[in-house]
């Protein structure tokens, strides 16, 4: 496709242009090319954001890195936001190393604040087990005026150090924010409250409800209900009836901010007999819900919690009262529903939720509860209820799905063997100009060359080349095996000279 260059080009023409390109090699042929053209014209930070992220999003990593190195040279104001993006590629492509050390020379970069940056990274080095490193990097970049934020980078340490039974450590960690100038916020009382509970330090996860009673509790929020829920849980799990039913009645009264009417009104002698221990769990926490002052936060935060921790039933009659005192259940708890079922198989009741519930309550599904589903079914290898489920949708919602969940379910078919419907998934994603990566190129081209569909398997190899991406020996391999035999030599000598062409 021609470029029609403007007479005067600036930052936000240029990345339109390249945005429009099909092939990230010529959109960076023409981001260089500017520069030649335009002798006084200077790229920016949008422009460099653009351009990496097309580098990014296509693998041309190599590609990507020189770009990055030209920003630095050009010393041009750019965010914290490239930053965050490229460190995400490069995690996600296995090379952690590149990452950090990107990290790292981001004071060369005229970039006055990464905070985000730092949080990105310290996540990808919890999630990769790299916790001496993850402490370390804390340790060198938490005390700078460009990280302007440590809570969450705490948190991020505490729910690491929990999840390696080390709720002492994290507990140390809580006790020196202050020291940090930071403020404990709901996010770091849930997750310490979690890992004390789980490591059955109960003397020191009463103590931090107490806190939280006059640090974070004080005008009664809803969503703290779910780290009251926690700790009254383990309570009863440790067999301390009698201390949950106290503490109860202080939560109502001190933390939930109940009025008397509410709390008054509650029977806690039903919990004295201890025989069922769930029983007794769910009656806690139907007063928790019920005691309080009935808002959407509480509801919210309790159906999605239970729904987390499999609980699916419970959640469900959470939802069943929300609804019955005029609240309307939200996306983020029907997304945790479809988790929930899904980790169970039950893969046709979360396609109801998505079909059905959700659009009962005028909830339109979204690309996220899509990708929810297709994540956690890919071992199940149930993508026909799927397909059908998101052409549903499509046609009634007007095209729920993203780049994503196409390409998540577009391996699947493949992986299932299912190349035509892989093919004609690959058309829709093509008019909205949702590009696979080279993988499932290679896959759903040896896979058609397998059932003798030579159209298509050479319509979708011209279409991976003229993106610039390079197919594998094997794919050149299936080629020749298909095309090779007398009937389609003719054929065959005129595809590889228009491949030639390309």
């Amino acid at each position: 496709m021609s470029i029609r260059w403007p007479r005067v080009l600036t930052p936000t023409y240029l990345s339109q242009i390249i945005r429009s390109q099909k092939n990230p090699i010529k959109a960076l042929h023409l981001f260089n090319e500017a520069k030649s053209r335009y002798p006084n014209y200077y790229h920016n930070g949008p422009v460099y954001a653009t351009m990496i992220n097309i580098l990014g999003t296509s693998g041309r990593l190599t590609e990507m890195r020189d770009v990055i190195e030209q920003m630095r040279e050009d010393s041009c104001e750019c965010k914290d936001s490239v930053f965050v993006s490229a460190i995400k590629t490069y995690a996600n492509a296995g090379m952690v190393d590149e990452a950090i050390s990107l990290y790292k020379n981001i004071p060369m970069f005229n970039c006055v604040n990464w905070t985000e940056s730092f949080n990105t990274l310290l996540q990808i080095m919890v999630n990769e087990n790299q916790l001496e490193a993850a402490h370390c990097l804390f340790v060198e970049s938490s005390c700078g005026w460009e990280v302007r934020s440590r809570v969450r980078a705490l948190n991020l340490l505490m729910y690491a150090l929990c999840r390696k039974s080390r709720s002492d450590l994290a507990l140390q960690i809580f006790q020196e924010m202050d020291y940090q100038g930071c403020y404990p916020n709901r996010d770091s009382y849930a997750i310490l409250m979690k890992g004390l509970c789980q490591d059955r330090r109960l003397h020191e996860a009463t103590h931090l409800l107490y806190s939280m009673f006059w640090r974070i509790s004080q005008k009664g929020n809803g969503e703290d209900i779910v780290v009251y829920r926690t700790l009254l849980d383990a309570l009863c799990d440790d067999g301390k009836f009698e201390e949950a039913v106290e503490i109860l009645g202080k939560i109502l009264r001190k933390g939930l901010k109940a009025p008397k009417r509410c709390y008054n009104r509650l029977d806690l002698c039903q919990f004295w007999d201890g025989k069922d221990i769930e029983g007794t769990k769910y009656l806690i926490h139907e007063a928790l819900i019920k005691g309080s002052v009935p808002s959407w936060a509480s509801y919210n935060a309790m159906a999605v919690d239970l729904y987390g921790e499999g609980m699916i039933g419970e959640a469900d009659k959470v939802i069943i009262e929300m609804q019955h005192r005029g609240f309307k259940p939200t996306h983020s708890i029907f997304e945790a529903k479809v988790a929930a079922l899904c980790k169970v198989s039950k893969v046709d009741d979360a396609i109801k939720v998505i079909e059905e519930d959700m659009m009962e309550v005028n909830c339109l599904p979204t690309a996220r509860v899509y990708n929810i589903l297709l994540k956690n079914i890919c071992n199940v290898g149930n993508s026909t209820a799927v397909l059908e489920s998101l052409n549903k949708m499509s046609n009634k919602v007007g095209h729920a799905a993203d780049r994503e969940t196409y390409g998540i379910l577009l391996e699947m078919l493949c992986g299932e063997g299912r190349y035509l419907e892989a093919s004609q998934l690959l058309e829709k994603m093509s008019i909205k100009s949702y590009w696979p990566c080279a993988n499932s190129y290679n896959s759903l081209i040896k896979g058609l060359c397998s059932l003798g569909r030579q159209f298509e398997a050479v319509m979708w190899l011209e279409d991976m080349i003229s993106q610039g991406k390079l197919p594998e020996i094997s794919v050149w391999i299936s080629l020749t095996s298909l095309f090779c035999n007398s009937e389609k030599m003719k054929v065959s000598s005129e595809t590889f000279n228009r491949l030639r062409s390309l």
